[in-house]
């Protein structure tokens, strides 16, 4: 089945089961069920590129959306989505690309063994996913995918009851093949990408400091 096909189904999924939670969960605390959309950076490993193609150290845009769900008070489960733009080093090929991924991620909440502040919690993120990349222009033929894993830190602000701000940083390991022939591999991408985000998370249940 097309690759894109497969992308879509998962995305479909993934908002039934947000509808789904958020009926089953309206009345419980904040930490519960949260929504969460992030904008930030990506870096490219150069190894994940052809011989004459390079992407920039830093690219902008990477935007990630994510549903969260903590079954128990420190140990949850988040499925979310995440899209960048990568584009060439100025020294090599001209070329753009989207790199697109989906994650199923165990969440866990280590705010008790790194206590900051009451209003600040720290979690850490780790899960398998499947990445698609899909180079642009002259090279629209040489799409790509496979499957990542991935792991992050996520630093929480509360704001208010219902929202927090958060600064993530995430590292996505890719399982690509070897390109073969080489020309497969122009202006596409099958290494690591390390993301840096700053989001907002949105309790969809209810009261986030009332344990405070």
């Amino acid at each position: 089945m097309n690759p894109k096909t497969n992308m879509l189904k998962l995305i479909v999924i993934w908002y039934c089961s947000l509808l789904g939670l958020y009926s089953a969960v309206a009345q419980t605390d904040t930490s519960t069920l949260k929504a969460q959309i992030a904008l930030g950076i990506n870096s490219p490993s150069s190894n994940g590129f052809v011989q004459g193609f390079k992407g920039k150290s830093v690219n902008f845009p990477t935007v990630s959306l994510g549903l969260q769900y903590m079954f128990k008070p420190v140990l949850g489960a988040k499925l979310d989505y995440g899209f960048s733009r990568i584009s060439n080093e100025a020294a090599f090929n001209d070329f753009k690309l989207n790199y697109s991924r989906l994650n199923l991620q165990l969440v866990y909440d280590a705010s008790r063994i790194l206590p900051l502040s009451n209003r600040i919690g720290t979690f850490l993120h780790a899960g398998p996913g499947f990445t698609m990349v899909n180079p642009l222009g002259n090279y629209g033929n040489n799409d790509v995918s496979f499957l990542n894993t991935m792991g992050g830190i996520e630093f929480h602000y509360g704001i208010s009851d219902r929202l927090t701000l958060y600064l993530d940083g995430s590292y996505i390991f890719g399982f690509g093949k070897a390109f073969n022939p080489v020309s497969t591999g122009f202006g596409a991408f099958n290494g690591n990408l390390l993301t840096v985000t700053f989001g907002a998370s949105i309790s969809l249940s209810g009261c986030y400091f009332c344990g405070d």
